[in-house]
């Protein structure tokens, strides 16, 4: 998946889901995601304006993972071969 502002919308849209299958309130969904109401608020109206690294404390919070899978520089998207390049293992 590649990683834009449409694809974060649609992690927006997926953590709101969540949030509301588990019948927690933006209140409650914050607190346990060390997060505040009002970036749940943000989140759920406008990611592109979201820091992506409180959006991950937010899925964690939910018991959700995001997986991202190789790495490519705005040079490689460009180059003629296109290949990507994997983040080291921890």
């Amino acid at each position: 998946m590649k990683l834009d502002i449409s694809t974060l919308t649609n992690l927006a849209q997926q953590l709101l889901d969540e949030r509301r299958q588990q019948g927690l309130s933006r209140e409650q969904a914050a607190a346990i995601s060390n997060v505040s109401v009002s970036f749940i608020r943000d989140a759920e109206s406008d990611p592109g304006r979201c820091s992506l690294a409180k959006l991950l404390l937010l899925s964690r919070g939910l018991g959700l993972s995001v997986t991202m899978t190789g790495w490519q520089t705005t040079d490689d998207a460009n180059s003629s071969n296109n290949s990507s390049q994997q983040l080291p293992a921890p």
